[in-house]
């Protein structure tokens, strides 16, 4: 049965590497898949879903106001299509989730989404906050902030290194913009803290085990 994933996590988790590692699963076996990307993301090139550890394939873009309902009829008209894989989800707007939805539902067709979850605010993108709504099955993918604990938070970084507060929810960016913190070392890098506490002290006693 076709379902509709949403496979999130904060910035430089290895979305991607795990988006392209099941797609040449898919591949390998002599399955045909479709690949979208973001058109606002051209930090690999225009129309490329590409991994920090230099793998890549090409992609398909979307952008606002496309139709991805059907995109996707089209595109299965042509020839077989074993799995979608949507790259930047954050960047769907809702009506597109539902695009991807009536896919799943009405076509048969597997999709998996891999986007952020939350902003530099600690906000939700509107896309993912509408696949965390629909989606028939939600993944993390999981990386650590620098104390060893989960991260789950992003903070925005200025020219000189600053963590930002304020400013517009998409802002492209790689490891020279964002940093990937667990709840509390985002609260510190913000100025959320109460005063007085030894935060670096006691984050030494937490444990490593990034599941946690």
């Amino acid at each position: 049965m076709a379902k509709l994933y949403f496979h999130y996590s904060t910035m430089n988790a290895g979305k991607s590497t795990v988006l392209l590692q099941a797609s040449h699963n898919y591949r390998e076996r002599g399955m045909e898949t479709y690949l979208l990307t973001a058109q606002v993301d051209g930090r690999a090139g225009r129309g490329r879903v590409a991994s920090r550890i230099g793998i890549g394939q090409e992609a398909d873009t979307f952008a606002p106001g496309d139709d991805l309902f059907a995109r996707l009829k089209d595109r299965i008209r042509q020839a077989p299509v074993a799995c979608v894989f949507i790259d930047e989800a954050q960047f769907l707007e809702p009506a597109q989730v539902w695009d991807l939805a009536r896919a799943v539902d009405d076509l048969g067709l597997p999709v998996m989404c891999y986007g952020l979850r939350v902003d530099f605010r600690g906000q939700l993108f509107p896309g993912s906050a509408t696949l965390l709504a629909l989606a028939d099955e939600l993944r993390e993918v999981r990386t650590i902030c620098h104390c060893g604990r989960k991260a789950t938070m992003v903070v925005r970084n200025d020219a000189e290194g600053r963590a930002l507060r304020d400013g517009a929810q998409v802002q492209i960016g790689g490891n020279e913009t964002y940093v990937s913190l667990c709840r509390r070392h985002w609260r510190e890098a913000v100025g959320d803290l109460p005063h007085g506490t030894a935060w670096a002290d006691q984050t030494r006693l937490i444990s490593t085990d990034p599941t946690e």
